[in-house]
């Protein structure tokens, strides 16, 4: 195929690279190769290093080896199933190893050909019959006149692949495309980008990703496609972030309510509405039944900051469970409302905007500031009454679940919207609650669901960032035991005891009712154990998420005034649920639980000032398991937590349904590239910094790049 690469692009049908053909172009086809581009691009899984040549009497069982001798004997028997075994020997003077195929006599026929010649194998060394060492399929060729290894003996590439196609053919055809059409490959990234990050030509890295010269070619090939990676999705953030500042937002007036920031003027202005009740640090601290952290004043700095710029803010509050992102919500709101506006706060179910319903009228009755509540269980006419409040203003705060995004529900000057646990959310429906506000509302997202900074980044990288690193005075660490199921009776002696003190429980189960198909725990079942059987004393609830929203609330609110001692639930409970009294929580069958969903769970003890525990009652059917189990133990930090819970689940899993995602990375690892990522970000932004559309000629492949990544569409809108 000699001077292909003056006649055809990188478009070519692969059929027609050297060594390939319509009938091999038929096998790559299965793995969606196509063009000469789709196998420039596909990847290896993995590399057997096969450079080393130990002589056969160094081998040991166990390892990977390449390995070089004379054959001196081919051999093939039948089975009892009528297959073939294919024995050689290979020998090099020092020792010999056997070659062993099953059910492959055309490799016998091979063989032969060159019995008494050398040849060089690759393959997994293992003990055989009479403790003599083997390979079982190994890879092989044939020495070639010179007696050279040649290029078998090398860093080999492994490509995934599917029933019925060889690594051969993925081989022939990356090396066929490699030699014939690298030169054709444009790089999207700058002289200016590549020298600036200390990155190699792309032609290059994608000849070492599948022929590399050595481990550290490999290296720098792999990290600069990385890097690419990470930072077009960081440019699609950066413009969305910068594209979101051009919008003429909402420049709240708050300095005008005397809007102290520690260490600013005390006389600045008067209140506005005029009752002098003095500056807003003042209100809300007049208003919240408790000292505010220093970590809470210092976000709550930061938005009312973002919340008197000229154009919308969008903000995300990580804070762990028990931080208090409430307090902070509603010091926001308090701004927004004092501003002349109206607030609106969805959260992702009835049983948690209630909750936030509840605790926002306790905080906002005395100030006469009326809370508003929609929610799907309402009454045609109490639905009717919410939708008047908030069309007509009387409402100035307005609290619901997806009810406030329904097709009818009309605001009269909705200036902040407030989204609790965010990545319960899609895009769409954060999109339909802002587009209700009057303008470019101001966005304040918050999770309790903390993050890592590598997710962070990478999913939200649009979005200010603000930490609730700081858990309120008076709060003691929930102490966590693991237990196997035969310690239930102590388990549950111990609860009873701090029943008897006075305190509540929870027990949470995996599942609603008994399945065949899982032996696992489940909540009817055990409510009606506790309840006949280990306390027929005590009172004891059940809730569940098949239950009616007006049986769940009762059953919440029966436990909320301690006329029930205990409550079994499923995950119900996980977000939100705030019941000071409850020191007690006993997670049934923890291993069917992810990491980050046990401390959620956990969390909802622990949030008054008595000495919590939560008691994980699990028989580890696998190492993650016992690995999260131990995790939790060890330590109550949500950071660290979601940290350890990326490295064993990964970013997928992590994030769960839209957040994860619909972004996905072809070699990008967003556990191992962090530093990568950070590089890639400060990139980004130097980027747009001089060129803030990527208009200018040696941006557009850029630009087209951007563009050609689907998987970044719903981020191009994320608030």
């Amino acid at each position: 195929m000699s001077g292909a690469g003056a006649n055809y692009s990188l478009d070519t049908e692969v059929q027609f690279l050297k060594g390939v053909g319509p009938k091999t172009a038929m096998l790559l086809g299965k793995l969606g190769i196509k063009t000469v581009r789709d196998i420039l691009w596909f990847f290896p899984r993995r590399y057997d290093d096969r450079s080393k040549l130990p002589q056969l009497l160094m081998l040991r069982a166990g390892e990977a080896q390449t390995v070089r001798g004379r054959l001196v004997d081919v051999s093939t028997r039948g089975t009892r199933g009528g297959k073939v075994l294919i024995r050689a020997i290979l020998d090099d003077g020092t020792s010999q190893v056997g070659l062993v195929w099953f059910n492959q006599p055309w490799v016998a026929r091979e063989l032969q050909k060159v019995q008494g010649g050398e040849i060089v194998a690759f393959g997994m060394v293992k003990e055989g019959q009479g403790r003599s060492l083997e390979m079982t399929s190994p890879e092989w060729e044939v020495l070639d006149e010179d007696d050279e290894v040649g290029d078998f003996a090398r860093i080999t590439p492994v490509y995934p692949l599917t029933e019925g196609v060889p690594q051969w053919a993925v081989r022939k055809a990356a090396a066929s495309a490699i030699e014939y059409f690298s030169r054709l490959l444009e790089d999207p990234l700058t002289e200016e980008i590549l020298r600036a990050n200390r990155l190699k030509p792309l032609s290059w890295c994608i000849k070492q990703m599948h022929q590399p010269d050595s481990p550290d070619t490999l290296d720098l090939a792999r990290g600069r496609l990385v890097f690419e990676e990470f930072l077009y999705l960081q440019l699609v953030l950066q413009m969305r972030r910068n594209e979101v500042k051009q919008e003429v937002g909402i420049s709240f007036p708050i300095s005008q309510l005397e809007h102290l920031l520690p260490g600013a003027s005390p006389s600045l202005f008067a209140a506005a509405d005029g009752d002098h009740k003095g500056d807003l640090w003042t209100q809300v601290h007049a208003m919240l039944p408790f000292e505010l952290t220093g970590a809470q004043k210092r976000v709550i700095g930061e938005i009312w900051q973002d919340m008197e710029r000229p154009y919308p803010m969008n903000r995300l509050v990580q804070g762990d469970v028990g931080s208090g992102k409430t307090a902070v919500a509603a010091s926001a709101i308090l701004a927004a409302v004092k501003c002349g506006y109206q607030a609106a706060m969805m959260a992702p179910t009835e049983i948690l905007a209630e909750q936030h319903y509840l605790n926002l009228v306790k905080l906002f009755d005395p100030l006469g500031i009326t809370v508003n509540l929609m929610v799907g269980k309402q009454t045609a006419k109490q639905k009717r009454t919410a939708m008047e409040k908030a069309a007509g203003g009387e409402a100035q705060v307005n609290v619901g679940t997806h009810a406030l995004i329904s097709e009818g529900v009309k605001f009269h000057k909705l200036g902040l919207a407030v989204i609790d646990e965010q990545h319960r959310f899609g895009v769409v429906q954060r999109m339909a609650l802002r587009q209700k506000g009057f303008g470019h509302p101001d966005v304040l997202v918050m999770t309790a669901t903390p993050i890592p900074r590598t997710l962070t980044m990478s999913l939200y990288g649009d979005l200010d960032l603000s930490v609730i690193d700081e858990l309120p005075p008076g709060r003691k660490p929930i102490k966590t035991h693991w237990k196997k199921p035969w310690d239930r009776d102590k388990v549950y002696a111990t609860v009873r005891t701090l029943i008897q003190e006075g305190r509540q429980a929870y027990f949470v189960c995996p599942m609603i009712s008994e399945s065949d198909k899982m032996q696992t725990q489940a909540a009817e079942d055990l409510h009606y154990r506790l309840t006949h059987e280990t306390y027929p004393d005590l009172r004891v609830g059940l809730l569940h998420g098949q239950m009616k929203p007006a049986e769940k609330e009762e059953v919440m609110e029966q436990f909320r005034r301690h006329d029930l001692d205990i409550l079994v639930s499923t995950v119900v409970i996980e977000v939100g649920v705030d019941v000071p009294n409850a020191t007690v929580m006993v997670i049934e069958d923890a291993n069917r639980f992810g990491l980050a969903q046990l401390h959620q769970l956990r969390g909802r003890v622990g949030r008054g000032s008595h000495q919590s525990f939560c008691i994980l009652v699990a028989d580890a059917t696998n190492p993650d398991s016992e690995k999260r189990l131990r995790i939790l133990e060890e330590t109550t930090n949500g950071f660290k937590i979601a940290e350890e819970d990326l490295k064993i689940r990964g970013p997928g899993d992590v994030v769960g349904t839209r957040q994860s995602g619909e972004i996905e990375f072809q070699l990008a690892n967003l556990v191992d590239d962090g530093p990568v990522l950070e590089t890639a970000r400060q990139a980004a932004i130097g980027i747009l910094d001089r060129d803030k559309n990527l208009s200018r000629p040696e941006h557009q492949m850029l630009l087209q790049k951007i563009r050609e990544q689907r998987s970044y569409e719903a981020l191009i809108v994320v608030s």
